[in-house]
């Protein structure tokens, strides 16, 4: 048997703003340098930054079937995040998708996959992270999964939990740590930008961080030239 989840909980809208606000590389800073989808995963577009629920795709290599069943599932500002049951770089997802998942209003789609229609897809502006870009099309022949937990670019994504993804990647944040996730992005924000005056301002970061104790703890010695080597 394969399932598909009607109904699933999703994050508070304001909070999934306030963490796409953030950012991906503050995001999981806060989060304990968690969560973060692996580099392979890169966007066919550049300056766009999304947040949104993820509606989990489990799909099968170079079959594209679940993708169709979980459009109907989607709500507004969801993200569809796609994996696969084995590696695969076939081109699962085009512009008839697309145009598909932007009427429900569907902000992005994470791929563990293939996409092609590229051109396309940058000019209809729908968002796009995904494994490989190839052309090579796909069938529809074995069901997989839908709002099923699943591991894409390996990292574990339940449905509801929240995306955030832009130009450095994608890091997904457990719906239920959401609000202490968001609390804890403002904190390191807020002290980024008082550091940030005091490195223009000339300080080094060696001070602002108390770096100097413990580079010499560690077995940092100064000198002079290379004659004052021992």
């Amino acid at each position: 048997m394969t399932y598909a989840v009607r109904n699933i909980q999703r994050a508070d809208g304001a909070l999934i703003k306030q963490l796409a606000a953030a950012g991906t590389a503050t995001v999981h800073e806060a989060q304990g340098r968690s969560g973060l989808l692996q580099p392979y995963m890169r966007p066919i577009q550049t300056g766009v930054a999304i947040g949104g629920s993820a509606v989990t795709v489990l799909a099968h290599p170079g079959d594209n079937w679940m993708l169709h069943v979980a459009i109907e599932l989607c709500q507004p500002g969801d993200v569809m995040v796609v994996a696969c049951s084995a590696p695969n770089t076939d081109g699962m997802f085009g512009e008839l998708l697309a145009t598909s998942m932007q009427a429900r209003g569907v902000v992005g789609l994470v791929i563990d996959a293939g996409c092609r229609d590229v051109q396309a897809l940058k000019d209809m502006r729908f968002p796009v992270w995904s494994k490989a870009i190839s052309a090579k099309g796909t069938i529809k022949a074995t069901p997989g999964s839908v709002n099923l937990p699943v591991v894409c670019g390996g990292a574990m994504v339940s449905a509801g939990d929240v995306v955030v993804a832009d130009d450095d990647g994608i890091v997904i944040v457990p719906r239920r740590r959401a609000a202490a996730v968001a609390q804890a992005c403002d904190a390191r924000l807020q002290k980024e930008a008082l550091n940030r005056k005091r490195l223009a301002a000339g300080e080094l970061g060696l001070d602002i961080y108390g770096m100097r104790d413990k580079l010499r703890e560690a077995g940092l010695v100064y000198v002079d030239s290379e004659n004052d080597l021992p």
